[in-house]
Formats: structure tokens, C-alpha cells, sequence
């Protein structure tokens, strides 16, 4: 009995193994990587190949398809002629006060008119710059004798610059209240006294009006 038991079931354990390790006989002859992801693992050289391409087809170098004209970084003569001419016209219009090559900070009628009364008067704070430069002397050369003038004199040139940006602000404030009621004057007095500071020659945009000039 013990063993037509046996022999029974080892019979039907077969029988019932069978279809399973029919099943599992070809995955286990194919090689690990093929088994998990049901195709064979790309060689290295392919696999860099397809990373180092882009979605566009273009390489890593960020340069795009040929399209005729130089890659990028790599300006031709004639390019770089013709981005000096661009940037001389510019600054030669920024110079000159075109609104179109102005930046952010010059633009707008309220710092034009800002600029146009700052340039058409002499005002004491044009000096303040060669004032400076003297004091700056004074100090470097440790006289005692000029020091002890140093300090009254800094003063002094303070409550000038003070006094002469006040007059600065209320006469922009009347022209702009009378030539243009709806704009913002928000940072004009700033702007004018800093140019009011500087010396003529240096001032950028350059005056288009002497002293004495109307406007």
C-alpha cells in the first residue's frame, strides 16, 4: 500500500509540476538581464550614444541642426565688426540722450527735465568733486596746520550741498507740477542733485544745454 501511495503521488505531483516547470523552463534559459526586462542590456557604447543625444537631435555642445550661419561662441570677423558698430551707435545715442538707447534710470520726461534744469544752470554743487580732491590732498599731506581746516570745511561744503539740493527740489517740483501734472516724479530730486554733483564733462547723458540756456 505504502507504495501504489507513493508511487500515486509522486505520480500526480509530476503530473502537476509538469506544466509549471514547462513554463519556467525558458525564463530560466534565458540570462538574467533578458528575464527582468524582456530585452537584452544595450552594449555601453549605445547606451552613451542614445544619453549624449538630445530630444531635438541636436549634441550636447548646444549647438543646433546646421542652419548656415557660426556656432554659437565661435563669432566670425565680420560678427564681431558688426556687434562693435551696434554697441559704439548706442552709446553714441546714449550720449547724445536718444530715448531709445537710454537705460531704465534716464529714462522718461521727468528725468529729461531733470537733466535739462540740473545743465542749464551753474549751482555749487558742480564743485563738490574738486572740493574733494582738495580735502583728499589736505589729508594726505598730515599737515597739522591745514587738517585743523579739514573738518569746519567739510561742514561747510555739506550744508551747501544740503541747502542747494533743496532749491533743486522745489524748483523741478513747480516745472513738473506745470509741464507734466500726470507724472510720477517718485526718485526725481535724487537724480537730479547726483547729476548735480558730477562733473559737467562726465555726465552721461551728456548735456545738450549750457548754463544759461532756456528750456
Amino acid at each position: 500500500m505504502f507504495r501504489r501511495s507513493s508511487a500515486g503521488s509522486s505520480g500526480s505531483t509530476a503530473e502537476e509540476s509538469s506544466p509549471t516547470q514547462s513554463q519556467e523552463a525558458p525564463a530560466k534559459n534565458k540570462r538574467p538581464a533578458e528575464a527582468g526586462k524582456g530585452r537584452p542590456t544595450p552594449k555601453r557604447s549605445e547606451a552613451e550614444r542614445g544619453r549624449y543625444q538630445s530630444i531635438t537631435g541636436s549634441t550636447t555642445s548646444g549647438r543646433g541642426p546646421s542652419t548656415g550661419s557660426a556656432p554659437r561662441g565661435k563669432m566670425t570677423p565680420e560678427d564681431k565688426a558688426r556687434t562693435r558698430s551696434e554697441r559704439d551707435k548706442r552709446t553714441t545715442a546714449m550720449r547724445r540722450g536718444e530715448e531709445w538707447a537710454l537705460g531704465p534710470r534716464d529714462r522718461g520726461p521727468i528725468r529729461k527735465l531733470a537733466r535739462d534744469y540740473v545743465d542749464s544752470h551753474r549751482r555749487p554743487s558742480e564743485y563738490y568733486m574738486y572740493v574733494l580732491i582738495v580735502l583728499l590732498v589736505a589729508l594726505l599731506s598730515r599737515s597739522k596746520a591745514l587738517n585743523t581746516y579739514v573738518s569746519p570745511f567739510v561742514l561747510v561744503l555739506i550744508v551747501v550741498v544740503v541747502i542747494d539740493a533743496y532749491f533743486i527740489r522745489r524748483a523741478l517740483f513747480k516745472l513738473a507740477a506745470e509741464r507734466y501734472p500726470n507724472e510720477s516724479t517718485r526718485g526725481m530730486t535724487t537724480y537730479a542733485v547726483m547729476r548735480a554733483l558730477q562733473i559737467r564733462r562726465f555726465r552721461t547723458p551728456a548735456p545738450r544745454l549750457k548754463p544759461g540756456d532756456k528750456f
